[in-house]
């Protein structure tokens, strides 16, 4: 067991800080509309099952290569979500706010990596206010890496000894410990993890976090 503390916590954005899943939906439906592309209007339950892929893959589950482009079809969503979502937003998971701000007062270093489009997670942080607790972010969108990549990015870039990456579904899970480093899962979000080396079972819980 690492007995040195926690330094640095870098978070995923959807499913734990918010739920933004009605706003993305009207992304995707927005954007079938513009391109022409025939489909019922995408469900909450359907995009909550596939959230935390890159939107590529997201994509091929929603659309199709068959039915348009993919390189098409995913730069006008990206252009439709940068356009919508400074609008529309998400909303805070209860605690997310209280629970940030104090880490920070406790000298915690935040960030930051999420596979959303290039300035989903700025879009994010000016929604909600919260770009003065974070010291950076990368996207999947921003540097076209996967999350693993990201991690690392930012644990060399900051010289962090243990950061821990808090997300809320395996896919998560299994980036941050190729990344080499630990996972703190938030049950409370969208998905599962079974190897997680912390469980939170609210935002409050990072709290209890060796800090």
């Amino acid at each position: 067991m690492d007995t040195q503390k926690i330094d640095a916590l870098i978070f995923d954005m959807d499913g734990t800080l918010w739920d933004a899943i009605p706003s993305y939906c009207r992304v995707w439906d927005e954007t079938c509309a513009q391109l022409g592309v025939s489909r019922r209007p995408v469900e909450y339950q359907e995009l909550l099952g596939l959230m935390g892929k890159p939107l590529g893959e997201i994509f091929e589950d929603l659309i199709g290569s068959d039915v348009i482009d993919r390189t098409t079809f995913v730069s006008a969503l990206a252009a439709t979500e940068d356009r919508l979502m400074p609008e529309l937003g998400g909303r805070l998971f209860d605690g997310v706010r209280e629970t940030l701000e104090a880490l920070r007062s406790r000298g915690v270093r935040l960030f930051m990596v999420s596979n959303c489009s290039g300035f989903g997670l700025d879009n994010f942080l000016n929604f909600t206010g919260l770009k003065p607790l974070f010291e950076d972010w990368l996207s999947f969108g921003a540097t076209g890496v996967d999350k693993d990549v990201n991690l690392l990015a930012l644990r060399d870039r900051y010289r962090l000894h243990r950061p821990v990456y808090v997300g809320d579904i395996q896919r998560d899970s299994d980036s941050t410990h190729q990344a080499g480093m630990e996972f703190a899962w938030a049950a409370y979000g969208f998905g599962t993890a079974d190897d997680a080396e912390f469980v939170l079972h609210t935002p409050a819980d990072l709290l209890n976090l060796p800090v």
